[in-house]
């Protein structure tokens, strides 16, 4: 897999014009026509940088992270260092849009290297990108205007400071929207929820705890076919809970219908939930139901 340290030699293999700062580079529709992509199709790359584009794809499928995804609207697609980019042939871009790149190193010294790493949608798969409505674009579009204006103009010591405070705002808007976003899709979360708790439960129920451990988050993931990131804002916003957490509440619910079998001592009951530990599973256990397992086994089988 190729990897590009620097934004010009990203640039250069994109078959774009060389950035007119070394570690940022603003493209729209109104510059030069450089907005498609000018490079067809790409195996799987990767570089050192960021990257908030407005993209609509009027057909064939880009390759993002893990997913490929059909677009018939434009959307708000954010990249992060080392995220996996690929596309084909097939794929044709409508003259519309912007790109911002910046290298990481760009945020260097200043308050947006902190908070950029906050803002999970830097996590997410093409699936679960940004759409905006057309009032949201506009003020997406109005704050990138004032990106490039100052990106255009000659250089001063106050042009970085601009440029991030201009970006942050950026965020702060495409995080407002993303609140939107989830509450727009309130089916598709509860969908999503239900999903996870029944992968947990064939996971459980194939056995697999009891052969191959407690799953990560990632593995779920990954078999829900999203990303670890969106799978937990998901579930967060949904229930208030984590994916851990849900994940821990699943054990311990196994777990008591299990302990009602007396023929199964503790260690047993941990080893068939998956916990290498039978003392972590005993910690675990009294913290989400305020008994331990022997204490809760002791009264329930006097009911």
């Amino acid at each position: 897999m190729k990897h590009f340290k620097t934004l010009s030699a990203f640039f250069n293999y994109m078959e774009l014009p060389k950035p007119e700062h070394p570690m940022l580079s603003v493209l729209t529709a109104s510059n030069d026509n450089f907005l498609p992509c000018p490079k067809e199709s790409s195996p799987p790359i990767t570089n050192d940088c960021y990257s908030i584009s407005l993209k609509k794809v009027i057909k064939g499928n880009l390759n993002y992270g893990r997913t490929k995804f059909d677009f018939s609207n434009g959307v708000l697609i954010f990249l992060a260092p080392r995220q996996v980019l690929q596309w084909d042939s097939s794929v044709v871009f409508e003259q519309k849009g912007f790109s911002i790149n910046f290298h990481e190193n760009f945020l260097k010294g200043t308050e947006l290297a902190h908070q950029i790493k906050r803002y999970g949608f830097f996590s997410y798969s093409v699936f679960e990108a940004l759409h905006l409505s057309p009032k949201e674009e506009e003020q997406i579009e109005s704050i990138v205007n004032n990106i490039e204006h100052e990106y255009q103009s000659n250089q001063d010591q106050f042009s970085k400071e601009i440029i991030t405070s201009q970006l942050s705002t950026l965020l702060k808007y495409a995080n407002r929207f993303y609140e939107r976003q989830f509450i727009n899709r309130k089916e598709l979360s509860h969908e999503l929820l239900d999903r996870f708790n029944a992968q947990l439960q064939e996971y459980f129920e194939t056995g697999q705890l009891q052969q191959n451990g407690i799953p990560s988050i990632d593995q779920i993931a990954d078999i829900l076919q999203v990303s670890q990131r969106y799978l937990s804002d998901t579930l967060k916003k949904e229930t208030g809970k984590t994916t851990t957490e849900h994940l821990q509440l699943f054990l311990v619910e196994e777990a008591k219908n299990i302990l009602l079998n007396p023929n199964k001592n503790i260690s047993e009951v941990a080893f068939e939930l998956g916990f290498e530990y039978p003392q972590y599973f005993s910690r675990l256990f009294k913290k989400k139901e305020g008994l331990s397992p022997s204490e809760y086994r002791e009264k329930h089988s006097l009911n």
